[in-house]
């Protein structure tokens, strides 16, 4: 049974992700930048460099206007401290920048916090 074209070698219908998560991220769990989940990225434009992976390559896809850590790394599949680290990776190359999310009203606005928490276990 081959993969599936729309989702690339690493996955398999029966079995999952084929590789561990902390491989794609070289066994790192600590990001070089600040992030949490509701900080915004996005793609500057400037192209990485050629040795980063194919998930760095999905996560820079994912970020063509402002998306939060947790969006992303629900989109991957993949753990958040693993997503942290490839974002991480992709701000130190100038590929993206980040910035705290804005809230127009207050910064403990209970409905922007349950929104996000039903997006994600819709993902999850």
């Amino acid at each position: 049974m081959g993969p599936l074209p729309q989702d690339g070698p690493w996955l398999d219908d029966a079995a999952g992700r084929l590789i561990r998560p902390y491989t794609v991220s070289d066994g790192r769990t600590r990001p070089t930048t600040a992030l949490d989940l509701l900080s915004m990225v996005r793609a500057t434009g400037a192209e990485p460099p050629l040795h980063l992976g194919p998930e760095h390559t999905q996560a820079l896809g994912l970020c063509s206007h402002p998306t939060s850590v947790a969006e992303i790394a629900a989109y991957l599949r993949l753990p958040v401290v693993v997503t942290k680290v490839l974002l991480s990776d992709l701000v130190d190359c100038g590929a993206l920048t980040t910035h705290a999310p804005r809230f127009d009203d207050q910064p403990t606005d209970l409905t922007l916090l349950e929104a996000v928490l039903d997006g994600l276990r819709r993902r999850l």
